[in-house]
C-alpha cells in the first residue's frame, strides 16, 4: 500500500515576527525622520528651533544687583527678579528633594528618562495617572528656550489639533539632548533652579529663598527646601503665603519622596511632617528694604548709562556698587523716623480742629484741596474718561472706596474718598536727609522722605526749597574772598538797598528787631542777622554772591537781586550738601557721586566713576569758614544746646540753621572733618507749616535729625569716624581768629597779611 506524505503546515509565526519587525523599523525610520524634519523645520510646517549659539548662550534675564559701600545688597533692578547662584551654593537636601520628587534618574539619563516615558505611556492607556514623564532637563529646556511661545511655533502644523502638543514634545526633547551634550548635570540642574518662577515676583531658588524665608539659599533648611520643590508642581496652588495647607500637604509629599529614595530616614520624616511652615515673607519691590529713595534716584543715572553703553539694566545682570554705607543709611532712616514721627504729633496738636494750610495773613486758602487735587494723576485720569463733566468727576473724588493710607502707627484699611485721602496727607511734614563724604564726595546715607510706598518725592534731589540762613554761608564766603575777615565788626540796623524799579530793599532780623550792637562776621553768620548779611551783598553786589554759590555746586536758578542773600530762591539740599564739602575739603569742591564702578554678571569692571572736582576756594578762605561755622555750636550758637547737650556731640562741629519766611521751610547743615549732612523739614505746600518760630525753625525742625545721625555713627566704632579736629591748613593764616588779639576790628600786625587780602577800613558805625 503505497503512503501519502502529508504536506507539512506553514507556519505564521515567522510572518508575524517579520511583520514586527517591519513595523518596528518602519516606525522607528518614521520617528527618526520626524525627528529630523522637526529639528530642520521641514517646509516650516514645526516652527524654528533655537540656533546654536541661543545654545550655547543660553540667557534668561537677571536681576542687576544695587550693593552698598560695605558690600550688603540694597535693592535690585529687574522684570523678574532673579539672582543666579552656583551649584556649590545649592543645600545638598535640596538638590536631594529635587531628585527625589521631579527626576530621580536625573545623573543616569542623558535628556530623556525611557523609563518615566513608558510609565506616562502605560498610565495613558489603562487611564490612570501615574505622573509626568519630563525630565530636568526637558523643563530647562522648555523655560529656557521658551519652546512653547508663539515666536518658535509658526509652523502650519503648529494650530492643527493634536499636532501642537506633540511638536511642542519633541522639540522640548530636541533640545534636551544638546543641553545634555553642551553641559554638566551640575550646569543643567543650576541653570533650571536659577529661571524657575516660584510665585511672589521670585525667579530663581536664590530670590525664592529670600522671599518665602528671607535667608540665602545655601541656609535653607531641609524642610524650606520641600517647601519650594512643591513649588516646581504649581507655584500659585501650593503657594505657601496665599494657599498654606496645601503647601504643607506638598511638603510632605515631597519629605516622603525623600525617604523614598533613601535621602532621610523615617524618623526624620516623622518630626517634620506636622510641623507648620515658618515663613519670612517679603516681596522685593521698590518700596522696602534700606534707601528706596535713592534707589530710585540711582536708576535714573543707571539706566542714561545703560542706554548710552548698550546694557540692559533690568536684564543684564550688572553689580553696581555704590558709596551708601548700610549701617550710616539705617541711622539716617531711623534719626528721620525718631524725629518726623515726634514732630508730626506736635504738628496735629497745633492744627487741631483746623486746617494748615492758610496764606500770609494766617488765614485757610480758599478751595485749597479742590485746586490740589486737579494736579494728581487720579484727577486726570478722571477728566479723560468724563471729557471734563465735572459733576462726574466730583462724584467719584468724593466716593468713599477702600484704600490704605500711611500713618505713623502703621498702615491702615480704611474707606475714604479720593479727596479725604488728600487731605489726609496734606497734613504731614515731609523731609529730606544728606550725608557726606567731603574727601571723597562720596554719599553716605540718603533719605528722600519719610515713607516711600506711600510718598514717592525725594526732597533730597528732586525737590528744591528756600534755603533760608544756610545760603548766608555763600555770602560770607564772598566776603572772605573780597578782603574780610571773621573778626571784622559792622553794626547791627536797618540796611536799606535801593532796587532797580525804584523801591528799597529794607530786611528785618528774625524778631523784628535792630539791637545797635556790634557783630563780628563771625557772631553774626552764627546768629543769622539778617542786617549784616543786607550790609555784605550791598558791598559786594548779588552778582557776586551768585558767582560764589556757582563755583561751589549750586545748580538751581539764582536771581541777582540783593535778597538772595537771606537764601530766597530754591535750592536742593544735594546741591548745598556738596557745597559745605568745600568747606572742609581745603576749598576743593567735588560733586557729591554715588556710584563707584559697575561690573558685569561675570564680575568684569564695565566702568569706574570718577567724580568731577573745581578749585573753588582758596584753603585759607575755607579754613576760616569752617572757623566761622563752628560758632553756631559753640555758647551762644544757634546749634549749642541741641547738639552738645542733647545729643551729647563734644566733638568740634560746624554747622549752620535756616528758616524761611513763615517758617515754610527749617534747614540745618552740619559739618564735621570727615562728614557733611544736611536736613531739611517742611510741608509738601509752602503754606502747610507751624505758625510760631519756635516750632517752625531749623533748630526745633531740622537740626535734631542730624544730632540724632550723628550720635548713632558716632556710637558705632564700626564705623572709625574721626572725632579729631578740623584739619589746619597747609600754610600760616595771613590773618588772626582770635578776635581778642584785634585792636577795633584791624590785626595788631597787619604786616603779617596775605597780600590777596586787603581788608576794607573799618566801617563808620556813626554812619547808621
Amino acid at each position: 500500500m503505497a503512503t501519502t506524505t502529508r504536506p507539512k503546515p506553514k507556519t505564521v509565526f515567522p510572518k508575524i515576527i517579520s511583520t514586527l519587525w517591519l513595523l518596528f523599523l518602519s516606525g522607528l525610520a518614521v520617528f527618526i525622520l520626524y525627528i529630523y524634519a522637526v529639528s530642520v523645520n521641514f517646509l516650516n510646517l514645526f516652527g524654528d528651533l533655537p540656533n546654536m549659539r541661543t545654545l550655547e548662550n543660553p540667557k534668561s534675564a537677571l536681576s542687576s544687583v544695587l550693593y552698598s559701600a560695605d558690600n550688603k545688597e540694597l535693592g535690585k533692578y529687574f522684570r523678574e527678579n532673579r539672582t543666579p547662584i552656583e551649584f556649590s551654593d545649592l543645600p545638598e537636601n535640596f538638590v536631594h528633594a529635587l531628585m527625589a520628587t521631579e527626576d530621580i534618574r536625573f545623573e543616569e539619563h542623558s535628556g530623556i528618562d525611557p523609563e518615566a516615558m513608558a510609565r506616562v505611556a502605560g498610565s495613558l492607556m489603562i487611564g490612570a495617572s501615574k505622573g509626568g514623564g519630563s525630565t530636568l532637563t526637558q523643563q530647562l529646556a522648555k523655560n529656557l528656550f521658551r519652546t512653547r511661545g508663539e515666536e518658535l511655533n509658526n509652523g502650519y502644523l503648529n494650530d492643527k489639533p493634536g499636532f501642537r502638543t506633540l511638536i511642542h514634545k519633541t522639540k522640548e526633547w530636541i533640545m534636551a539632548v544638546k543641553l545634555e551634550q553642551s553641559y554638566t548635570k551640575q550646569e543643567i540642574m543650576t541653570m533650571y533652579l536659577n529661571i524657575f518662577e516660584f510665585g511672589s515676583n521670585a525667579f530663581g531658588i536664590q530670590s525664592a529663598s529670600k522671599t518665602f524665608f528671607g535667608k540665602n539659599a545655601s541656609d535653607l533648611e531641609v524642610q524650606e527646601s520641600a517647601v519650594l520643590v512643591g513649588l516646581f508642581k504649581n507655584p500659585n496652588f501650593y503657594s505657601p503665603k496665599f494657599n498654606p495647607e496645601n503647601s504643607k500637604h506638598r511638603r510632605n509629599v515631597v519629605l516622603s519622596q525623600m525617604v523614598k529614595y533613601g535621602y532621610m530616614t523615617q524618623a526624620e520624616y516623622d518630626s517634620l511632617k506636622e510641623t507648620d511652615i515658618a515663613l519670612k515673607y517679603r516681596v522685593e519691590n521698590q518700596n522696602v528694604g534700606l534707601a528706596p529713595y535713592f534707589r530710585t534716584e540711582a536708576s535714573k543715572f543707571l539706566l542714561k548709562w545703560c542706554r548710552e553703553n548698550g546694557y540692559d539694566l533690568y536684564a543684564d545682570g550688572l553689580k553696581i556698587y555704590t558709596t551708601i554705607d548700610s549701617r550710616m543709611q539705617q541711622y539716617a532712616e531711623q534719626a528721620v523716623e525718631e524725629h518726623m514721627k515726634d514732630r508730626q504729633k506736635e504738628f496735629f496738636s497745633h492744627w487741631k480742629g483746623r486746617n494748615p494750610w492758610i496764606d500770609r495773613q494766617g488765614k485757610e486758602i480758599p478751595d485749597f484741596l479742590q485746586t490740589a487735587i486737579k494736579r494728581t494723576d487720579r484727577y486726570r485720569n478722571l477728566n479723560r474718561q468724563f471729557d471734563g463733566n465735572q459733576d462726574s468727576i466730583n462724584f467719584y473724588l468724593n466716593k468713599k472706596i477702600p484704600m490704605t493710607i500711611f500713618t505713623y502707627d502703621g498702615e491702615k484699611e480704611v474707606m475714604m474718598s479720593p479727596l479725604d485721602s488728600l487731605k489726609h496727607y496734606k497734613h504731614y511734614l515731609h523731609t529730606g536727609f544728606m550725608a557726606m563724604e567731603p574727601q571723597t564726595g562720596h554719599i553716605k546715607a540718603w533719605v528722600g522722605g519719610i515713607n516711600y510706598k506711600h510718598f514717592k518725592y525725594d526732597h533730597v534731589k528732586q525737590g528744591a526749597r528756600q534755603p533760608g540762613s544756610v545760603f548766608k554761608p555763600f555770602l560770607y564766603t564772598a566776603a572772605i574772598e573780597n578782603g574780610y575777615y571773621p573778626c571784622y565788626e559792622t553794626l547791627d540796623t536797618q540796611v536799606c538797598i535801593p532796587l532797580g524799579d525804584g523801591t528799597m530793599w529794607c530786611p528785618n532780623n528774625a524778631d523784628n528787631k535792630f539791637s545797635g550792637e556790634k557783630f563780628t562776621l563771625r557772631k553774626a553768620m552764627a546768629q543769622s542777622v539778617n542786617s549784616i548779611s543786607a550790609f555784605l551783598v550791598n558791598k559786594l553786589g548779588a552778582e557776586t554772591l551768585v558767582k560764589t554759590a556757582r563755583r561751589m555746586g549750586i545748580t538751581t536758578p539764582l536771581e541777582a537781586n540783593p535778597s538772595l542773600a537771606l537764601g530766597v530762591n530754591d535750592v536742593t539740599l544735594y546741591d548745598m550738601v556738596g557745597a559745605y564739602g568745600t568747606y572742609v575739603n581745603s576749598g576743593t569742591w567735588i560733586e557729591p557721586n554715588f556710584i563707584t564702578r559697575i561690573e558685569d554678571k561675570h564680575g568684569n569692571v564695565l566702568h569706574e566713576f570718577v567724580p568731577k572736582t573745581v578749585d573753588a576756594l582758596s584753603e585759607e578762605t575755607a579754613y576760616m569758614m569752617v572757623h566761622m561755622l563752628k560758632a553756631a555750636a559753640e555758647p551762644g550758637g544757634t546749634a549749642y544746646y541741641g547738639l552738645r547737650h542733647r545729643n551729647g556731640l563734644k566733638n568740634e562741629i560746624g554747622g549752620k540753621t535756616g528758616t524761611t519766611q513763615n517758617y515754610s521751610d527749617a534747614w540745618f547743615m552740619g559739618i564735621t572733618p570727615d562728614l557733611v549732612a544736611g536736613a531739611w523739614v517742611g510741608g509738601d505746600d509752602r503754606s502747610i507749616h507751624f505758625r510760631t518760630i519756635a516750632l517752625g525753625q531749623g533748630n526745633k525742625l531740622a537740626m535734631p535729625i542730624y544730632g540724632n545721625f550723628m550720635q548713632k555713627v558716632y556710637a558705632d566704632k564700626s564705623l572709625e569716624r574721626s572725632k579729631d579736629p578740623f584739619p589746619k591748613p597747609s600754610t600760616p593764616l595771613s590773618v588772626e581768629l582770635d578776635c581778642a588779639k584785634y585792636n577795633n576790628g584791624m590785626p595788631v600786625d597787619s604786616s603779617q597779611q596775605d597780600e590777596f587780602y586787603q581788608v576794607p577800613a573799618p566801617i563808620d558805625l556813626d554812619a547808621f
